[in-house]
């Protein structure tokens, strides 16, 4: 797969953003992706990234009908010209959801529809996973899915079987991020093996670090020495999370295939559909392992450490510049999928997508903290936006 935080004063500014185009901003915070929330107290969405609930215009604050033409994308927030040019966008509503990785852009990029229009074109914005996101927009439920991963061969087919086409469209680039505490200083880089051990199949009731040392150097890691006797403390997505199965992707499928185990991580961990609570489970630990996108990593750096991983060529850390070119083993892909039927019935619905592929649009993928794709692939992701 191919490669790609929010900040506390970066909530804050989106929270301005909206107060000025007179709209109440609130939005579902989920973990990259869905599943059940297994942790203790982890019923309460957190607040770290945004206050939950939907992102919705005023009442009042529409500038002409909805439906018709609103606003053109002829000026940036600072003023200045885009360099992608005109786009004219309509006003209606959009449901976007799916991936809570994928979320923090499309938040943006709704935030920046509601100002562009004066709060005329509106987008609820939800995350409660990839596996979730799927399942509603395949039901016909939803005009755009995000997603942490592409879409799956049982999702395609529910979207099938209830006539949902759709366009695939890449939208930036993540690196999967495993980390701890920065009190672990045992711990610094780690081998796709020793993960293994750690939180594969075989690793169901290791309650410490040490207790996975045997399986490490049974499967080949070179890390196995490096355990320290110290309480491993694991959270991360739950089952339906799209970083949960990018994770099983990336660490677990191959050596489960080779030793005839399940490929799935452990069960006995903390998971969650929450990303805020996943980095709080691994702040709350000297001794913790867990894994998030890297925008959530980045907003809590100085509070969580990144593993580096070593792939087979060195420990290579996670940064914008290692995912973009993938030499960071974890990077890879975030999509938006769009609902053919609701861009050519919805006029707001394919203005949202133009305007989330324009030049404007995309540098909100950075201000969320993760990569921007590439030239070539942009206009990839733009051709087949045209091509629908």
């Amino acid at each position: 797969m191919e490669i790609p935080s929010v900040n506390t004063s970066s909530i804050r500014r989106r929270a301005l953003v909206a107060a000025v185009v007179g709209s109440l901003v609130l939005v579902a915070c989920g973990d990259d992706d869905d599943g059940a929330d297994t942790t203790a107290g982890a019923s309460e969405p957190a607040t770290t990234m945004s206050e939950p609930g939907t992102t919705m215009s005023e009442p009042g604050t529409t500038m002409s009908e909805p439906g018709t033409t609103m606003s053109e994308l002829g000026t940036t927030v600072d003023g200045t010209t885009p360099p992608s040019g005109s786009i004219e966008l309509a006003g209606g509503d959009v449901f976007v959801t799916g991936s809570s990785t994928v979320e923090p852009i499309s938040i943006r990029v709704g935030e920046l529809a509601l100002e562009l229009t004066g709060g005329d074109l509106a987008a609820v914005v939800e995350g409660p996973g990839t596996g979730d996101g799927f399942e509603t927009f395949c039901g016909g439920g939803a005009d755009i899915s995000d997603a942490s991963r592409p879409i799956d061969e049982e999702e395609m087919a529910l979207c099938a079987d209830n006539g949902v086409e759709y366009v695939e469209i890449e939208v930036a680039i993540d690196g999967l991020t495993v980390a701890t505490s920065p009190a672990n200083e045992a711990i610094t880089c780690l081998d796709i093996p020793a993960l293994y051990a750690l939180v594969g199949p075989e690793s169901e009731g290791f309650a410490n670090w040490s207790d996975a040392a045997d399986l490490a150097t049974e499967v080949g890691s070179a890390y196995a020495g490096d355990f320290p006797d110290a309480s491993l403390d694991i959270s991360g997505p739950g089952e339906e999370s799209g970083t949960y199965d990018t994770f099983v992707e990336f660490v677990v499928a191959d050596l489960a295939e080779e030793r005839g185990a399940d490929e799935a991580t452990r069960a006995d961990y903390s998971s969650s559909p929450n990303d805020n609570l996943i980095v709080e489970g691994i702040e709350g630990s000297d001794s913790s392992l867990g894994w998030v996108g890297f925008a959530y990593y980045q907003a809590e750096a100085e509070r969580m450490k990144a593993i580096e991983i070593d792939a087979g060529d060195g420990c290579v850390a996670p940064t914008p510049e290692t995912i973009a070119d993938v030499s960071y083993p974890f990077s890879r892909s975030l999509y938006i999928y769009v609902s053919k039927a609701s861009a050519a019935d919805n006029p707001a619905v394919a203005s949202f997508v133009d305007l989330y592929l324009s030049d404007q649009g995309l540098a909100t993928v950075a201000d969320a903290g993760y990569v921007d794709l590439p030239a070539e692939r942009i206009e990839a992701s733009r051709a087949a936006w045209e091509g629908r």
